[in-house]
């Protein structure tokens, strides 16, 4: 499933890329006026190959959750029992995500690809377990080659059947207790950057935890032989080295829309770290992605730079929960919205400035 979503892939289109560009210096405004909205727009029509682009609607949210070895090394000050109870809390619709979504008009999907416990049944969770949690990253392999591949392709087909059930876009969600050490495994390995200059404070962490989170992540890398010079080759044996089941997923989330060629509108910095791993395997697949915020977590701004991705929205957030994304995809409406209804200076009858 894996070979044959990678094959799928393809890089934005030229000719969709020009004739989105001189549409939008066509429509009744001045050239350029609204900035970053233009670029969206313009990159949409890339990645689905056709100007204007789709609108990218309906789109829905995907939350992975799944735990991690490494919380028993003390990185976060939550006990790992709040993924189980924040997967309930989904599921009931008491979370941010779900205000957000509900707000935004966004399905909301909750996906167990590696809770450390048995939850309960519900109509809205699908039930993907790979295993209860990872390992320790700090003594071993977080994940099995089998395991990593299992996880990678949960998120492909989660993406698909969200498409095959009528989504156009697709936003990245995650709930993890310790995932945010994880990720600056991931971020450190992927661009390079020291492991203090990406680890930051996950969910609120003083200094004495946040020292010991960044001493675990070197320690994770050179237990795992990171901490050298990285290989494209070698992503499949990073991710199962330091990432999680839900970077896994969301890796293959990523690539099962870029396929697709739906728009995937990226979360934090779970999903910045996953985007890293995608693009290793399909360099094509970041033609897909936008950025929905920035977090206030540093490795997340290291990946989107990484990516060349800029976020739509800059709030200060470090949630997680695909919470980011929901505010951005509004944004992201509005700008094909505008690429469908706006008309053109000669179907107006609008005169355009002179040179």
């Amino acid at each position: 499933m894996l070979a044959e979503t990678i094959a799928a892939i393809r890089s934005a289109d030229p000719q969709a890329v020009a004739d989105a560009r001189a549409h939008q210096d066509r429509l009744t405004k001045p050239r350029g006026s609204l900035g970053v909205l233009e670029e969206i727009a313009v990159r949409l029509a890339g990645a689905a190959g056709v100007s204007p682009p789709p609108m990218p609607g309906p789109a829905a949210l995907a939350i992975f959750a799944a735990d991690h070895g490494v919380y028993a090394r003390g990185v976060s000050p939550w006990p790992q029992e709040v993924t189980v109870q924040m997967v309930a809390n989904f599921l009931a619709g008491g979370a941010v995500a779900n205000a957000f979504a509900a707000q935004a008009g966004v399905s909301v999907t909750v996906v167990d690809v590696g809770v450390a416990a048995d939850l309960p049944g519900a109509a809205d969770l699908v039930d993907r377990k790979v295993a209860y949690g990872t390992a320790d990253m700090t003594q071993s392999p977080a994940m099995t080659a089998d395991q990593v591949l299992q996880a990678l392709e949960v998120g492909i087909s989660v993406a698909r059947e969200l498409v095959a059930k009528g989504a156009r876009c697709l936003i990245t969600g995650d709930m993890g207790i310790a995932n945010t050490t994880a990720s600056a495994a991931l971020v450190s390995v992927f661009t390079g950057k020291d492991p203090a200059e990406v680890t930051g404070r996950g969910t609120g962490i003083d200094d004495e935890t946040h020292g010991r989170k960044i001493d675990v992540v070197r320690e994770a890398l050179r237990v795992n032989a990171l901490s050298g010079a990285f290989e494209p080759g070698e992503a499949l044996r990073a991710l199962a080295a330091v990432g999680g089941f839900e970077h896994a997923a969301i890796t293959g989330f990523i690539l099962g829309g870029a396929a697709a060629r739906v728009p995937v509108v990226l979360d934090g910095v779970i999903a910045g770290a996953a985007a890293l791993v995608a693009a290793a395997l399909a360099p094509a697949s970041a033609d897909h992605c936008v950025a929905g915020h920035r977090s206030a977590e540093p490795g997340h701004a290291t990946a989107l730079a990484h990516l060349g991705l800029r976020p739509l929205v800059d709030l200060e957030l470090r949630l997680g929960e695909g919470t980011g994304g929901l505010l951005a995809y509004p944004t992201l409406c509005a700008a094909v919205r505008v690429m469908h209804e706006v008309a053109t200076f000669d179907s107006a009858g609008v005169t355009e400035k002179s040179v």
